[in-house]
């Protein structure tokens, strides 16, 4: 029997928990840049999020919720769009696993997967964009008028 047409590891779960599994791995992945697995699962989910990048990168609509159904977090998804792609210089080979060593439990051979760029998520929250635009109305209206002071007869 051959191994031909079967694609992806199954890690020994069902359909449902191997989604969950990746999803949460490339969430995490998202979010703090680099993650530190066994070295199948990296190479697992470098698979996955290579395209969800490709993705991300057009930045249209569709795009983005093609990527938030396949995440299933839209926090992730946002971050993904918004920040990290378009930092990403490069039109392919967006991650890098590099082997960590064994884990003392089971020697399992254990990786760090990472972006190949440097990623700065040094964008302004929406509560600081809303309070300088605050600022901004309140600079730009005219001084209201005081009402005159009435004379008063002595």
């Amino acid at each position: 029997m051959h191994r031909h047409g079967y694609k992806g590891r199954k890690f020994g779960r069902e359909t449902d928990q191997r989604l969950a599994l990746t999803r949460g791995l490339m969430c995490s992945l998202i979010r703090y840049q680099s993650i530190t697995t066994t070295l199948a699962r990296a190479k697992e989910i470098r698979r996955g999020l290579e395209k969800l990048i490709t993705l991300a990168k057009k930045g249209d609509l569709h795009s983005r919720r093609l990527i938030i159904a396949r995440l299933n977090d839209i926090e992730a998804a946002t971050l993904l769009v918004d920040v990290i792609a378009p930092q990403i210089k490069r039109n392919s080979g967006y991650l890098r696993i590099e082997h960590a060593g064994y884990r003392r439990g089971d020697n399992s051979e254990m990786g760090t997967i990472s972006f190949v760029d440097e990623i700065s998520y040094d964008v302004k929250k929406p509560e600081e964009k809303s309070a300088k635009a605050e600022k901004k109305a309140e600079a730009k209206k005219p001084a209201a008028k005081k009402p005159a002071a009435k004379k008063e007869d002595k």
